[in-house]
């Protein structure tokens, strides 16, 4: 018999939870919403629920479980030292131990978008490229560097924060504080609000019906969103870049501009062997990176 694992992305809205296997098969998976105004431990009783349901469906217990969540997270420990979008912001929860002790099995912790970043590496584009960044792009921009078939995590598991790197002087205030943070100009809500619509999605609509607004909010996100590319490839000369989330989707008004800016600015060395495509792991990468935190250990590089 297989042995099964255990997944489950967090997020504000939604709970998404698989089990699956070690080829990154999702058997049986189950979502439900974030409860509202819910403190940490609640959250953590309604994961640790959703994984007995699944287990019930299975007929049988996983062997481990893996978590993604969207914060500061240290997976050496299982501790949560900042969730910036949920209640009480989750200073200094110990949940993996909570977990551990609630549903008798070992339980491994990582940040959302570094978990989508490992699905990617062991279920999508990872066999083809040994060396990566991942762009989230999304309500946030968050990623990861995988670096000779290894994510890089460093201290604190923070590595990769990408989003956060400072691409213009003085710029918008980003959620984390730094002013010019490229999440702050390029995410969904960033150029939402600078194309003068409620979504991103109605600006892309109004963009290719020829909105002037929104045809130059989509060209400020992807100048900046082109930019970090080119210093991530400057800096790691990675084998590729590549994008998940649902802006991804936006290859004409955001990915296609990022390769001409990758071309362009990259300079020292010629670039046109990296990649720059979206991600092959799709919607499902945070979950599949979740499993893999217990298929696949060593390909974290702590």
């Amino acid at each position: 018999m297989e042995t099964l694992y255990a997944a489950v992305d967090l997020g504000g809205t939604k709970i998404a939870a698989a089990l699956g296997n070690a080829t990154g098969s999702l058997l049986h998976t189950e979502t439900i919403p974030t409860p509202p105004g819910a403190n940490p431990e609640q959250v953590l009783a309604a994961i640790g629920t959703l994984v007995d349901s699944l287990s019930a469906r299975a007929g049988r217990r996983p062997t481990a479980l893996g978590v993604g969540i969207p914060g500061l997270i240290d997976t050496r420990t299982g501790h949560v030292h900042f969730v910036p979008n949920l209640p009480t912001q989750w200073r200094g929860v110990p949940a993996g131990a909570f977990l551990e002790h609630s549903l008798r099995m070992p339980v491994r912790i990582l940040n959302d978008a570094r978990c989508a970043t490992f699905g990617e590496l062991l279920f999508g584009h990872g066999p083809e490229y040994p060396s990566f960044v991942l762009f989230t792009l999304g309500t946030g921009i968050g990623g990861g560097v995988v670096i000779d078939g290894r994510l890089r995590l460093g201290p604190l598991s923070a590595a990769g924060e990408i989003g956060h790197q400072t691409v213009q002087l003085d710029g918008p205030i980003c959620g984390c504080g730094n002013p010019g943070c490229l999440e702050a100009i390029a995410s969904g809500p960033a150029i939402a609000r600078a194309a003068g619509f409620p979504d991103a999605e109605s600006a892309a609509s109004a963009a290719r019906q020829g909105d002037h607004r929104a045809q130059r909010a989509f060209h400020t996100a992807a100048t900046y969103l082109g930019i970090a590319a080119a210093n991530l490839v400057t800096s790691l000369h990675p084998d590729a870049v590549l994008f998940t989330g649902g802006m991804a989707e936006l290859v004409d008004l955001l990915l296609m501009p990022v390769r001409a800016a990758v071309s362009e600015r990259v300079r020292m060395f010629p670039a046109q062997g990296v990649a720059v495509r979206r991600a092959a792991a799709g919607p499902n990468a945070g979950l599949l990176g979740a499993l893999a935190l217990n298929i696949a250990p060593t390909k974290l590089a702590l």
